[in-house]
């Protein structure tokens, strides 16, 4: 794609209708059993954002060692922005190792910015006309960079430009049409049940059985990136009876492909079978681990910790509806306006390195990005991928994500 085509594209989605940026409700629960990628702190309460220290200002501290300040001589500093549980989940999170190893190999610090309201801080920031106090976002999903580029008219993040290592990113994982995100790992939304007590349903018409009622634990879309892929997944699955199809008449179809039959329908039979929906991953993970249901939406590399932490691999099955789960990827994009982008870049070369990848994925708990990722041999056994992983494009996302997901809660809510 051209630059001019890009920026194209670009002014294009900005000049939608605007819609609202969904933020997160909220605060997560820790639970013994958090890691993946994507079961990620979903929760937020609309804050201003505050670093891992308690300051409050997004950002963490220096330990008062002068260095970091900007000043010729002094050792630079990389302000990298996440979501919480990258850094400090407490299970198990890359923040802390990667922070130890980029250090090591760099003559540069690295401070953890942790926003309560996540990559909406930096957009309300924008919006406002405020500075930019970061380098650098890790963790953004395509949801995201579509909510990025309807709420502001200028740019955000800038172009990737040359990172050494992205040639390995699996090509089904570049989700970003304008090159600006980089894939760092990916998480497969799926069913995780307790096989010492039920076996799951194979199909998503399955969880409408008799036998499976008030069977399911699953996730607010509207608040939680773990809720919203599993949303997206029964719209890939059934359509949307034009919900999103802004007056064309034109609905996306389903696989199942049934005009009269879309999402809202299925949900509509969910709620008619006693699905429970909470408000993030975390508390949805903690109901199901105290046995309130045998199934919950979570992540197919839920063994991996698991396995780790010693427990019953039978209590943590996977289930892959219809053989398929969402696909969730992860990328990094450096601000436009940020203070260090050589070393915002650099940081990204180091992330997409073999042996880096592999922390990643196994702190994660989730899948790498590239391929040649160094990982222990039994890896793949336990982080278990669906036949066919399904998932939106940015451009099929556009204009659509946002009335998706307010379709689903005046219905849910009216029910």
């Amino acid at each position: 794609m051209t630059t001019d085509e890009s920026e194209t594209r670009r002014r294009s989605a900005r000049s939608r209708t605007r819609r609202r940026f969904l933020t997160a409700a909220g605060t997560a629960g820790a639970v013994a059993l958090a890691g993946c990628s994507a079961e990620r702190t979903d929760g937020s309460d609309g804050g201003d954002g505050s670093g891992s220290d308690g300051t409050g200002d997004g950002t963490d501290t220096d330990d008062g060692d002068g260095e970091g300040d900007g000043g010729d001589d002094e050792t630079p500093t990389l302000t990298v922005a996440t979501y919480t549980s990258f850094i400090d989940a407490p299970s198990v999170s890359p923040g802390e190792w990667l922070k130890e190893e980029f250090e090591s190999r760099v003559d540069a610090e690295l401070e953890w910015a942790t926003p309560d309201n996540e990559v909406n801080y930096y957009v309300e920031r924008a919006a406002s006309g405020a500075g930019i106090d970061a380098d650098l976002y890790v963790g953004l999903t395509t949801e995201d960079l579509v909510r990025v580029d309807e709420e502001l008219d200028g740019d955000l993040f800038a172009e990737a430009g040359e990172i050494e290592g992205r040639d390995a990113v699996k090509q089904g994982l570049r989700f970003d049409p304008f090159d600006r995100a980089v894939p760092y790992d990916t998480g497969y939304v799926s069913l995780v049940y307790d096989g010492t007590t039920m076996e799951a349903p194979e199909t998503f018409d399955g969880l409408l059985d008799d036998e499976h009622a008030g069977a399911l634990i699953a996730q607010n879309p509207g608040a939680s990136s773990t809720g919203r892929a599993f949303l997206l997944h029964t719209i890939n699955r059934f359509g949307d009876g034009g919900v999103a199809s802004d007056g064309d008449g034109e609905a996306i179809e389903g696989e199942d492909g049934d005009p009269d039959y879309d999402y809202l329908d299925y949900w509509t039979d969910l709620q008619e079978n006693d699905v429970r929906v909470l408000g993030s991953w975390d508390d949805a993970y903690a109901a199901w681990s105290e046995g309130e249901a045998p199934i919950v939406v979570s992540y197919s590399t839920d063994q991996v910790f698991a396995d780790m932490e010693g427990q019953d691999l039978e209590k943590h099955q996977i289930r892959f509806l219809n053989d398929q789960a969402y696909a969730n990827p992860e990328g990094m994009a450096v601000f436009a306006d940020a203070d260090e982008p050589d070393l915002a870049r650099e940081f990204m070369s180091f992330m997409l390195e073999p042996d880096v990848q592999g922390e990643i994925a196994q702190r994660n708990v989730a899948f790498p990005a590239t391929d040649g990722a160094e990982l222990p041999s039994d890896y793949a056994e336990l982080a278990k991928e669906p036949a066919d992983p399904v998932t939106f494009t940015y451009d099929e996302l556009q204009g659509s994500v946002d009335a998706w997901v307010e379709a689903w809660e005046r219905q849910f809510a009216g029910n």
